[in-house]
């Protein structure tokens, strides 16, 4: 299928939100730029409210509900910020959400959730989740999927509009992380529309190469993710993220959970952010690609969110010796 998001479409988004959601910041990271040797701007998104970019597809696509729809509720399955979003919003909206989460998802999302205004249900795992979250779309919930939906990435495409408004000039570089591809997809119709000449890098960890592994084979693929970075381990692509991916992506760069910890701790000790994995991973794919980098490029990082424990944080500087 063709991807079917337009310039147009995140446009109308950005009006439909506005003033809902965080314009978050666009800066010169000086502590980057040396370590990248080009100038490096990053898209702090995970400064964004509910702790990442979720909320911006999730106004867009509330929004839009009819009075029907939202009396009869919303269902989505998520065991990360998307769930968190949704619940957020929903709350804000006066409408019921139901979250299915996998069995496995981390206490701090289950916790958040809830605390989001969410009703949380537990499923054996995402693929189960899915299966169920049909059930109750047949019972009348309207189904809000955290990615396969043009009013979703509409939404979160607003970051790119924001991102090339706001880094002072021409961008040559940009890395974006790819769970189930919908913020990429959005993120990469904007700036592409804007500007066909920015190189889009899309990012993912070992252990949740959802994307990586749906292109290869030219179809989705179902995968059981394993990487620490769990906002990226949806459990599978779709043909309209496909779509998006070969459209707008150079590449798509799969590094370390390692090195997604490794830079998650510098940017937090050096740059006083806090990201999760998730957002942390684009660091180390630029640095992977560093080399790539001419004289007078420059690159921007798209941090997508905060959504981790500190227990984890710790845990994870054990495990991989950083």
């Amino acid at each position: 299928m063709p991807f079917d998001v337009s310039l147009a479409d995140i446009q109308a988004a950005a009006t439909r939100i506005a003033g809902k959601v965080r314009r978050t910041p666009t800066f010169m990271s000086a502590g980057l730029s040396a370590r990248l040797g080009v100038e490096t701007v990053v898209k702090v998104e995970s400064l964004q409210l509910a702790g990442s970019f979720k909320v911006r597809g999730c106004y867009n696509k509330l929004l839009g509900l009819s009075d029907a729809e939202r009396a009869r509720g919303v269902v989505t399955v998520s065991g990360g910020n998307h769930a968190i979003a949704v619940s957020l919003v929903a709350s804000m909206l006066g409408i019921k959400a139901l979250v299915l989460m996998p069995k496995n998802v981390a206490p701090l999302n289950i916790r958040l959730t809830q605390e989001a205004g969410g009703e949380v249900e537990l499923c054996e795992d995402a693929l189960a989740a899915f299966s169920r979250a049909e059930e109750y779309e047949g019972k009348g919930m309207t189904h809000v999927h955290s990615y396969d939906d043009p009013a979703i990435i509409a939404g979160h495409g607003t970051v790119g509009l924001e991102l090339a408004a706001d880094a002072g000039g021409r961008i040559d570089h940009v890395f974006i992380s790819i769970g189930g591809g919908g913020f990429s997809a959005g993120v990469g119709a904007a700036l592409k529309g804007l500007d066909p000449a920015v190189r889009i890098h899309g990012v993912e960890t070992e252990g949740a190469t959802t994307m990586t592994q749906a292109l290869e084979a030219g179809k989705p693929v179902p995968i059981r993710p394993t990487s620490i970075a769990r906002t990226l381990g949806a459990p599978f692509a779709t043909e309209r993220t496909m779509a998006a991916a070969r459209q707008f992506l150079e590449e798509i760069v799969v590094v370390p959970d390692a090195e997604a910890v490794r830079e998650l701790v510098w940017v937090l000790q050096n740059g006083r952010v806090l990201l999760e994995p998730a957002a942390s991973c684009t660091v180390a794919a630029a640095m992977a690609r560093k080399d790539q980098f001419k004289p007078g490029d420059r690159v921007a990082l798209v941090l997508c969110g905060s959504n981790v424990s500190l227990d984890d944080i710790e845990r994870w500087r054990q495990d991989f010796g950083v």
